[in-house]
């Protein structure tokens, strides 16, 4: 009820304005309804969808077109997606060739407002759709191989990308380790959709023959293939075609164990394989459909069920293809993305012309959902990225025994799983016997001496037991044979042939070769090989090395002969620096000890004794005790770790010598410590000690098993102590070469020659022979391996058995029982097998130097600064400071005297030197003390005062009445 109050046309006053709604429960209720349905409707996707779907001519009737009315159908009926929108289809055929005409059906489907476009399958009528419905922003959806893998706007592919089917044919081949393919393919694309598998393969090796085949040349094609002993093939051929393709197999009998087909079909389920179930043909191939999950076979369950067009969807073996398959998927996902609009956009149909181009407004959102949709289809779990599917499985499927079986998986990012490994190499060809070539070679096969013994019982050895395990697994029986030129074969670049082993091999005159064989690039070009049964190397065999007689100047070794050389230069360095540090520093010049002939009193006997007539006023001397021969004595003296009768007394030189002391702290120290090393292994220094030191000399000989690998390693090898090592050994007369272990070891044991072998029989050996050692480590890493013609079926079956034996243990067993407990082992001393010691190098010590030089330039800086400081602090009022710096240095650098004199006394009344003692002006003067060592006194020239007047004569006769008679006669004295 509303009740209104407005203004008062009389009074001119105003009324307030009140309105009151007074409502009912009902009535919310009925509002809040109204609002839903108005929001709801607002929202819902139109009553009515219509999908159009392209198909080919022969495609009428066909399973694709039943699956998808049946998809369609299915969704209406069970109205869990869409619960209030039917879909209806407009589905339109095209001759498979015409591309015009599909593109006027396709625009004739928009013209009628259809919401999205499914098909064609044909890639190239494809490719026209995919174009108009991108300018015209439609959705469109395809289960069709895909060549292009860039980016297409509006396009949803369920057929898994090109690309991620190449990787899984390259990891499935890389798997089974093929190396010789013949791929055939049928189509004109056949070609473009396997461009990657040709251009980048597995490996390196694999060797590829293309060719393309239709019906009528089937035949002639596999002839070819035949022909080359080519055993691995993967076929693309049309599936309409196939059983065609089977007949061409049967008929040429290329249906044995040897042949293993690979079929890029994902719809080998569907033909009959009763011709090739008891003959041990091996076929392989991917499929998308899982029959063994439970939801994937209830949806086919129902589909089949559907009447009347259920039971046409499936081919007569019962089993859903892949195109109807992935059809029915795609109508779901389409569905889903309706869906996912439907919960927060509207749908608005609009009819579209070709013409025109006027994209639709709604489809890039439509597209969006289904781009986003991810659910569990017949063909595994659905995503996308940028319309190209994505984290699907592909199913790995082997023909075994008499039907076909799962036996791993693919999935991209994490490559084949195979989960039966024994399909792979299971035969029930039991009956066959194999030709197996080998040579005798302890411990790997050995004849046994029993004459009377034939046939397989007459080897033994590891290569025996091996050979019994692997034939046991595989299932096959053998027979062994001897190689007529006991080689194991190596290539001959004049003839341009191979001998022993591999030649046997190559001439089909052997199945497989099982022998101390080693796998390297040439043999592994000629013949195959499986995985290896042994790694090893090559090392040297050397006879162990008696008591080796000590040199007389064995104590030079702990240092190497640089660091003589750089003692030597320090020394001399540091001598002649402390000499002319010791000059330059006042601290160094002291007054000397008092010679017993002289005893002034004043001097206190300090002053040489000088001629006594002379009338020169004495001064005070002082000596420098660091002469150059006294600065060598003190280094070598302070190195040897002795004494010196000599002390420095300034800073500058103290730190020369404390830093020389600290020199030779570390160098006596590092002699001491290396010596010792040096005496304790001296006696089991061997003349060699690696390859090295092998190819510097010449006294001791080396050589190799003539024709073996460890030969051809060094023939053909491009390092340069190789090269050399070939160069001497080719070169060596007589001939280096042996013809088998036996003989090497002889030669090792009578002295002077290395043996180079593998080493297993190295290790063999030296297990059996106390004077036997192996010297450094292994030139190289190789294997042992069985090897087999090119392209035998049994390599890839033998190399699955050596690697479950490996993870069993079963061959390291065996080589235990050949190499360790055979019972003629020796016992060998346990003594631990000290190194050679190494002699300390520059980096090593080379710090101790540098530390040297930082105190040399030290000592000189600090005696720099005492010179100037001594300088400054002796110059006087009448001489400037850079005069007496002068004075100082010219004395400095007369390097002939060893005196000087003692710095002018500041005190005026010092007293006068009695004329005993005075020198005459400029005089030098030699003299000998009782010690007995040799004193030289240098008096500069000394200024007299001019006498003036009579004050000056008397000053100077006074001066020559204090010298006593009596002390002038003792200084005469003292001269004689």
């Amino acid at each position: 009820m509303y009740r209104v109050l407005s203004r008062d046309g009389q009074t001119g006053n105003d009324v307030i304005v009140r309105c009151e709604l007074e409502f009912t429960s009902g009535t919310m209720a009925l509002l809040f309804a109204i609002i839903v349905i108005l929001v709801t409707t607002a929202m819902s996707l139109p009553p009515v969808i219509k999908i159009g779907a392209i198909f080919t001519d022969d495609q009428k009737d066909s399973p694709s077109e039943l699956a998808f009315k049946y998809a369609i159908y299915k969704i209406n009926k069970d109205k869990t997606l869409l619960a209030n929108t039917t879909l209806v289809y407009d589905i339109q055929y095209v001759p498979k060739d015409d591309s015009f005409r599909t593109s006027k059906k396709a625009c004739s489907q928009l013209s009628r407002s259809v919401q999205g476009i499914f098909g064609p399958s044909d890639p190239l009528l494809g490719a026209h759709i995919q174009s108009i419905c991108e300018a015209l922003d439609v959705p469109h959806l395809e289960a069709r191989v895909d060549f292009e893998p860039t980016f297409k706007e509006f396009s949803i592919n369920l057929y898994p990308a090109q690309d991620h089917l190449n990787k899984a044919f390259k990891d499935l081949m890389s798997f089974l380790n093929w190396t010789r393919v013949a791929i055939i393919y049928e189509e004109d694309y056949g070609l473009f959709k396997l461009q990657d598998l040709v251009k980048s393969p597995p490996s390196a090796r694999t060797e590829m023959y293309i060719r393309q085949a239709g019906p009528g040349t089937y035949r002639q094609v596999l002839r070819e293939v035949r022909h080359k002993e080519i055993y691995k093939l993967i076929v693309d051929t049309d599936p309409a075609h196939m059983q065609q393709f089977f007949r061409a197999i049967l008929q040429l009998q290329m249906n044995d164990y040897r042949y293993h087909y690979m079929f890029t079909t994902f719809d080998i389920e569907t033909f009959d394989l009763e011709d090739f179930k008891y003959n041990s043909v091996n076929m392989t191939a991917f499929r998308l459909v899982d029959l063994e999950e439970p939801k994937v076979a209830e949806v086919l369950r129902q589909m089949e069920s559907f009447q009347p067009i259920g039971h046409a969807i499936f081919n007569k073996t019962g089993v859903i293809q892949a195109e109807p398959a992935l059809v029915y998927d795609s109508v779901q996902v389409f569905a889903h993305g309706l869906a996912a609009l439907d919960r927060s956009h509207d749908l608005r149909p609009v009819n579209l012309s070709c013409e025109k181009e006027e994209p639709w407004d709604d489809g890039l959102s439509l597209y969006n959902y289904i781009n986003a949709a991810g659910l569990h289809g017949l063909t595994g779990h659905i995503e996308f990225n940028e319309g190209k599917r994505n984290n699907f499985k592909l199913d790995l499927l082997k023909l075994k025994k008499e039907e076909l079986v799962k036996v791993g998986e693919w999935k991209p990012g994490t490559g084949v799983n195979v989960t039966d490994v024994g399909a792979f190499y299971e035969t029930s060809a039991t009956n066959i016997t194999l030709v197996v070539m080998t040579r005798e070679e302890k411990p790997y096969v050995m004849v046994k001496e029993d004459k009377n013994l034939t046939g397989n019982a007459r080897f033994e050895g590891f290569c025996i037991d091996l050979l019994k395990w692997i034939a046991g697994q595989v299932g096959f029986q053998y027979a062994i044979r001897l190689v007529p030129d006991h080689m194991y074969g190596v290539y001959d670049p004049k003839t341009k042939e191979w001998n022993g082993i591999v030649r046997e091999l190559m001439e089909k005159r052997a199945d497989l070769a099982v022998a101390s064989m080693t796998i390297n690039y040439a043999r592994e070009s000629v013949i195959d090989f499986t995985k290896p049964f042994m790694n090893l190397g090559i090392g040297i065999l050397f006879k162990v090395s008696g008591r080796t007689p000590s040199r007389l100047f064995s104590f030079m070794n702990p240092l190497a002969v640089e660091i003589w050389l750089s003692m030597l230069g320090a020394y001399m360095l540091v001598s002649i620096t402390i000499w002319i540090v010791a000059r330059f520093s006042p601290y160094e010049w002291v007054e000397p000890t008092p010679c017993p002939s002289c005893n002034c009193p004043m001097q206190g006997g300090h002053v040489s004794a000088l001629d006594p007539d002379s009338d020169d006023i004495p001064l005070p001397r002082t000596v420098n005790e660091f002469t150059l021969a006294n600065s060598f004595w003190f280094m070598v003296g302070t190195l040897m770790q002795q004494g010196s009768d000599l002390n420095p007394k300034a800073t500058s030189t103290r730190i020369v010598g404390g830093i020389w002391w600290f020199f030779t702290l570390i160098i006596i120290s590092s002699y001491t410590a290396n010596l010792a090393a040096f005496l304790t292994v001296e006696r089991m220094i061997t003349p060699i000690e690696n390859a090295a030191d092998l190819a510097e000399q010449t006294q001791i000989s080396y050589g190799t098993l003539e024709g073996g690998s460890t030969m051809t390693f060094f023939r053909d090898s491009k390092i340069g102590i190789y090269k050399k090592m070939w160069e001497f050994m080719e070169s060596k007369s007589p001939s280096v070469f042996v013809n088998s272990y036996e003989e090497g070891i002889k030669k090792v044991l009578e002295g002077d020659y290395a043996f180079l072998m593998e080493s297993t029989m190295l290790d063999y050996a030296v297990q059996r022979d106390c004077n036997l050692t192996q010297i450094g480590g292994l030139l190289d890493s190789k294997g042992y391996g069985i090897a087999t013609p090119k392209g035998s079926p049994w390599r890839d079956k033998i190399s699955l058995a050596i690697l479950e034996l490996q993870e069993k243990g079963v061959i390291q067993i065996l080589y235990d029982k050949w190499w360790k407990n055979t019972g003629d082992v020796c016992n060998r001393d346990e003594k631990s097998k000290e190194s050679k010691a190494n002699a300390l190098g520059v980096e090593n010590i080379g710090g101790v130097f540098v530390v040297l030089v930082c105190g040399l330039a030290l000592a000189i800086l600090v005696a720099v600064l005492e010179f100037c400081w001594n300088s400054k602090k002796n110059a006087q009022s009448d001489r400037s400071l850079c005069a007496e710096m002068a004075s100082e240095l010219r004395f400095a650098m007369r390097c002939g005297s060893r005196q000087r004199p003692a710095a002018k006394a500041r005190n005026s009344d010092a007293a006068v030197p009695c004329g005993r003692c005075s020198p005459r002006t400029t005089r030098r003067r030699t003299r000998y003390c009782s010690t007995g060592h040799e004193e030289t006194t240098y008096i500069p020239s000394i200024e007299i005062p001019r006498l003036n007047g009579e004050g000056g004569a008397s000053s100077m006769t006074e001066m020559k009445k204090s010298l006593s008679f009596d002390q002038v006669g003792a200084a005469r004295g003292g001269n004689t």
